[in-house]
């Protein structure tokens, strides 16, 4: 799996795009994200993620219209994973306590329900 936990901030910015989007131009991307960044940082940071393999493209007449090569789901698996192993050695345990401890009054009982199916699902395939 990519690791997009090595992508420098204005590439995470720019492949939050490509996913939001499904595919965009360096022109649509500079937009969304307000042009607070040259047009040009836009297209070389797209040819960087297109080098890097977490993006692609396709000419369309004279513009390069730009797709992720990876989901959105494998990549925020991805950032779990830096998260985990960066603030809780590696522990799914630590970092579960730590996020229901941190957010538990936010947290709506449906959204705890969930949570309990998806801890009782993990316990079947462990048994697996």
């Amino acid at each position: 799996m990519k690791d997009v936990g090595h992508l420098s901030r204005c590439e995470r910015e720019v492949m939050d795009v490509l996913f939001r989007r499904k595919e965009a131009s360096a022109r649509d991307v500079w937009s969304d994200l307000g042009e607070v960044r040259s047009y040009s940082t836009i297209r070389k940071t797209l040819s960087i993620l297109e080098e890097k393999g977490f993006a692609s493209y396709n000419k369309v007449g004279a513009a390069n219209i730009y797709q992720a090569s990876l989901s959105a789901e494998k990549a925020a698996g991805s950032m779990i994973d830096r998260l985990i192993n960066t603030f809780f050695q590696g522990s799914v345990e630590q970092a579960v306590s730590g996020l229901l401890g941190h957010n538990s009054e936010s947290l709506t009982g449906e959204e705890l329900e969930r949570i309990e199916q998806l801890i009782t699902h993990a316990k079947k395939g462990a048994e697996k």
